[in-house]
């Protein structure tokens, strides 16, 4: 009898494949990251990652995508995989392999409100985060130190700015993801050497300081670095 189920010593094996979103911001100089009340059982009540099971007719990624959108409201994101997790009895309810993602995000331009299944969505302090539901406090410590390391030798932290930004708005998102500072006079060295910015004709004006040049990203010119093997060392 052929099944299109997996087996094991002639035993079906029941198991669940589920996707869940870690969905960073920065907030007034604070990293967040998104979560979710949850409305049902397991774990009514508590906070808890963006996600839910697989469909039978879906891939993992457009799961993750429909799920996030359905408990958040928030779409057109771009995702990218983190890790499963499949350790035995992290989900009481049964078997469950969980395919991580997390994406970086600007607050300011995604318009967040909790949908089905949830009935509270905000941004939490990944330093003090609630009590989370299953293992979500692991996936989150997973993508913050994949994040961390990420962000030398990508332009992650550019999803985080407005499509014209300044110098020092740039440097403050790295230092808010690696959680250090850096020295001014060399991150503006190195990123302008690079050649990913270019100078735009418009300042920003704040208070009583001198106006700051806004700049732009220059994605063709990143990807050429990137294809040489050329990181961004800070």
């Amino acid at each position: 009898m052929s099944t299109n189920h997996p087996q094991h010593n002639g035993f079906l094996l029941k198991h669940s494949i589920a996707v869940d979103v870690a969905l960073f911001t920065i907030q007034a100089g604070i990293l967040k990251v998104l979560l979710v009340k949850r409305e049902n059982a397991p774990y009514r009540g508590m906070w808890a990652l963006p996600g839910g099971m697989v469909g039978p007719e879906e891939s993992v990624d457009a799961a993750a995508l429909r799920e996030l959108h359905e408990e958040t409201s928030i779409g057109n994101i771009y995702l990218e995989q983190l890790y499963t997790f499949g350790e035995i009895n992290r989900d009481p309810r049964g078997r469950v392999i969980t395919v991580a993602y997390y994406a970086l995000v600007n607050w300011q331009q995604v318009q967040l409100k909790a949908y089905q299944r949830v009935s509270e969505a905000n941004w939490f302090a990944v330093k003090r985060l609630p009590d989370l539901a299953f293992d979500h406090r692991r996936i989150i410590d997973y993508a913050l130190e994949r994040l961390r390391n990420k962000i030398n030798y990508t332009t992650v932290a550019f999803q985080l700015l407005s499509r014209e930004f300044t110098l020092t708005q740039l440097q403050s998102s790295y230092e808010v993801i690696i959680g250090t500072r850096l020295d001014k006079r060399n991150f503006r060295r190195k990123m302008l050497q690079l050649g990913i910015l270019k100078a735009t004709r418009q300042f920003h004006a704040n208070g009583r300081q001198r106006p700051a040049r806004l700049y732009t990203f220059m994605a063709p010119k990143v990807i050429k670095l990137q294809e040489k093997g050329i990181i961004v060392p800070f």
